[in-house]
């Protein structure tokens, strides 16, 4: 959508494009409010691209004594799978334990039994040491007593947002990236009126009439409305990854183990064809606005981690292929408390129309997106639930013609729903290869360009396929291709052309490419 394409009234306003926003604006648009979503970068950009890539019950939170937080990701993970097959995959983890190092079998089984009657069924399996050896490649056999396997999911996270934002459209919503929502205007009571967005391209600014606006701003969201609560506030966390390949190491399920530094989880796990070490959590104490990068600091913790669990691997920073790292917007008291220890849950704030959510995690963002709506609810008009667009699924007889791995389609058919069959069906044949060694095919890059509002070549790369994280150089070297396909979409001259790619392979060697190791003291 165009910013000059804004219309002048809606009954809600959403600022953010990240899951949070884009939860909202699918919830909105399915309960028949005419809605419109607005990004002041792109769609995506900020953390919702930038997470581990997993969908999971949160673990985690059942020593924190946080049960219902638990069986509440449980849930939406569940949900996530049946709604979202080839989107949203399983996943097995597998942890390693070790004597005197890390949490003991009692501890786990003890968790892992409550997290299995959470989820209604049984949910992990122990391994002995020798099955764990044999599985985990690598592996430090030293004082290792065994493993235990357990049940998660995995996303494409970026997409995941993606596919919210345009379900929403296909069923009647707005939604524009590169505009940012810079104020609020008020009624005499004091109540949400209008507000002002502006294009970030071309300066051009509107007022757009409407009771209600939802702040998902993440790690900016105070800009909008400051934190009620004295002394409650956003501290910006930040998460970084590596990204590795995955030849000649063959790994088929997430390998989580405690860092021996601070005994925080770690994990690396495949995704899109590579392998991916993560993830940190330090203060963040650059520019938010700005794209973040992992410390050098971050990349040895990361890798001597790792290199203590798994040092049969022999991966060193010379092997990593990018890297990647994102600001959680988490809510705090202050700096007291260890990062890593800080709550994930969300908080709701409502001003007379204006509601703030943040905080929060991927898993659970349905429920940040009813909270946000229900603290809406007084301000909004009565609305009938819009009717759901029907899948667009492709006849299989066709399907079977193409020379497509089943786990291709099934992949489209998870990210792009209802505009999967004209993905699979109406692109030339030679379009439907993968990009060198990705999953991703060279039909997605085209359709981005038709279809997924583009502004700058990092919204391709990055976001709308993820060939930026997963070649050597973020891909550079197949930009001039990239082009040929793109071009008679996308209204960009040679000389756009010339500085977009340059800009595109700095800003991937500034804030992507693979950190360079500490020095020896």
């Amino acid at each position: 959508m165009l910013f000059s394409d804004i219309q002048g009234e809606y009954d809600m306003v959403v600022a953010g494009g990240g899951i949070t926003g884009a939860g909202v604006f699918h919830g909105a648009v399915k309960r028949g409010f005419k809605v419109l979503l607005a990004e002041a970068r792109d769609f995506a950009w900020g953390t919702s691209s930038r997470s581990s890539k997993m969908v999971h019950g949160g673990l985690r939170y059942l020593k924190q004594g946080r049960l219902l937080l638990t069986r509440a990701a449980v849930q939406e993970r569940e949900f996530l799978l049946r709604q979202y097959p080839g989107l949203v995959t399983p996943m097995g983890f597998i942890m390693p334990l070790f004597r005197h190092y890390g949490p003991s079998r009692a501890a786990m089984a003890a968790g892992l039994s409550i997290y299995s009657l959470l989820a209604g069924e049984r949910q992990h399996r122990y391994f002995t040491q020798k099955e764990a050896l044999d599985m985990i490649p690598g592996l430090r056999k030293e004082n290792l007593l065994s493993a235990v396997g357990f049940k998660d999911a995995q996303v494409d996270d970026a997409r995941l947002v993606l596919r919210l934002i345009y379900d929403a459209c296909q069923n009647g919503g707005d939604a524009v990236n590169y505009a940012r929502v810079t104020g609020v205007e008020r009624d005499a009571r004091g109540r949400v009126a209008a507000v002002l967005i502006r294009d970030e391209d071309s300066g051009a600014a509107l007022e757009i009439k409407t009771p209600v606006l939802i702040n998902a701003g993440g790690a900016l969201a105070e800009t909008l409305h400051p934190s009620p609560m004295k002394g409650f506030h956003i501290r910006p966390l930040r998460g970084s990854h590596l990204f590795f390949p995955s030849n000649p190491l063959s790994l088929d399920r997430v390998i989580s183990f405690m860092h021996p530094q601070d005994q925080r989880p770690v994990f690396l796990f495949p995704w899109e064809g590579v392998l991916v070490l993560g993830t940190t959590d330090v203060d963040h104490g650059g520019d938010v606005n700005a794209e973040p990068r992992i410390s050098k600091e971050e990349a040895h913790y990361l890798m001597e981690g790792m290199n203590h669990v798994l040092p049969g691997l022999n991966l060193n920073l010379s092997h990593c292929i990018s890297s990647m790292a994102g600001i959680r917007p988490v809510l705090s008291r202050g700096k007291s408390l260890a990062a890593s220890k800080e709550s994930r849950e969300h908080v709701v704030w409502q001003d007379k129309g204006l509601v703030t959510v943040t905080g929060g995690k991927l898993t659970t963002f349905r429920l940040l997106a009813h909270d946000a709506l229900k603290a809406a609810k007084p301000f909004l008009p009565v609305r009938t639930p819009g009717s759901a667009i029907p899948e667009d699924r492709p006849p299989l007889n066709r399907i079977s013609s193409l020379k497509v791995p089943g786990r291709t389609v099934e992949r489209i058919l998870g990210r792009y729903g209802p505009k999967a069959g004209s993905m699979i069906l109406d692109q030339e044949e030679s379009l439907l290869a993968p990009v060198e060694n990705t999953p991703d095919i060279w039909a997605e890059i085209r359709h981005a360009a038709q279809h997924e509002d583009i502004h700058h070549l990092p919204d391709l790369m990055l976001r709308r396929v993820r060939i930026g994280l997963l070649l050597p150089n973020g891909g550079v070297a197949l930009l001039d291709r990239v082009e040929s396909l793109c071009s008679p979409f996308l209204s960009w001259d040679k000389a756009r052309w010339e500085k977009e790619k340059k800009d595109y392979a700095n800003l991937w060697q500034a804030c992507y490419s693979p950190p360079e190791p500490l020095k020896e003291p």
